[in-house]
């Protein structure tokens, strides 16, 4: 877990508490499922699959190149479902007030809890997606995207709305376009998966450690530029291992295609959040 730079004060009698605290969630991409070392990937056209195999037929190619499609919409789909949950759990909390009443009755513990909650669900479904039903992980996620918006509900009393607008627009906006690269691109991607993984460690304990010794505006802008591009490496790479693992997996049981597709949607999920909040950062219009 990090911890922001700057106290955010709230006013709500709670210990300076400030909406980083969320935005470095591990990516939790040590998936049970993950695409071969040697996979050679494939490209699609809109006549079918290229590269699926001399042998297969035309008919099986559209079926295979149809199946895979449908596959990482459905991915994206779950993930979209997510981010409306989210926001639309963050409105009513802020508008009703939910979220200061539980800070103002359980204190730190209320800080820590849903985010406690959230990192073990994270855990939970990657590494038991396979051996739980396709509605049990899907109710997890959506578990897990409430209880984030629940949290960042704090941002509304933080950052005035023409920011937060301003700061989701800018990252609907870079999140499509690096998705698409990694949709689209030839270069394997996937072997930076190691490197982003010690970049966020290390980016999480500069944090804490700049949190402590070195707080201050301009050290929180230089990490949340470092963070978005963290993140920004983590879209392109979960982008291109959804295209990875639904190629491979296409061709069977759809019922493992669902659970991967909510898997893969959660670490979609997470990278599209923690930009939006580093992008939120470095905007800096505080109310």
């Amino acid at each position: 877990m990090a911890f922001g730079q700057e106290p955010r004060n709230t006013n709500l009698g709670n210990p300076q508490y400030n909406t980083a605290d969320y935005n470095n969630q591990m990516n939790y991409s040590q998936q049970p499922i993950q695409p071969q070392a040697n996979y050679q990937y494939t490209q699609y056209t809109q006549g079918g699959a290229a590269g699926v195999g001399a042998s297969m037929s035309a008919e099986r190619q559209q079926e295979y190149a149809k199946a895979y499609h449908s596959s990482v919409t459905r991915s994206y789909g779950e993930m979209t479902i997510g981010l409306l949950v989210t926001a639309a759990v963050a409105i009513v909390t802020q508008m009703t007030g939910l979220y200061i009443a539980f800070i103002a009755k359980t204190g730190i513990i209320g800080v820590f809890a849903p985010l406690v909650i959230e990192i073990v669900l994270a855990i939970a479904l990657g590494a038991r997606i396979t051996k739980m039903k396709t509605s049990t992980a899907r109710v997890m996620f959506y578990i897990y995207a409430a209880l984030m918006g629940f949290s960042l509900s704090v941002i509304f009393a933080v950052y005035d709305l023409g920011t937060i607008g301003i700061a989701l627009a800018l990252c609907a906006g870079f999140f499509f376009a690096l998705t698409m690269l990694g949709m689209t691109t030839k270069v394997d991607l996937l072997k930076a998966g190691p490197i982003l993984g010690v970049g966020l460690i290390v980016l999480i304990i500069a944090e804490v450690l700049l949190m402590i010794f070195a707080p201050g505006q301009t050290t929180l802008m230089l990490v949340s530029a470092i963070g978005l591009i963290l993140f920004a490496g983590f879209t392109v790479y979960d982008a291109q291992q959804t295209r990875a693992i639904f190629a491979q997996y296409s061709g069977q049981d759809p019922e493992i295609i669902k659970k991967i597709s909510i898997l893969c949607a959660l670490n979609l999920y997470l990278d599209f959040v923690n930009m939006f909040l580093y992008i939120l950062q470095l905007l800096g219009n505080r109310e």
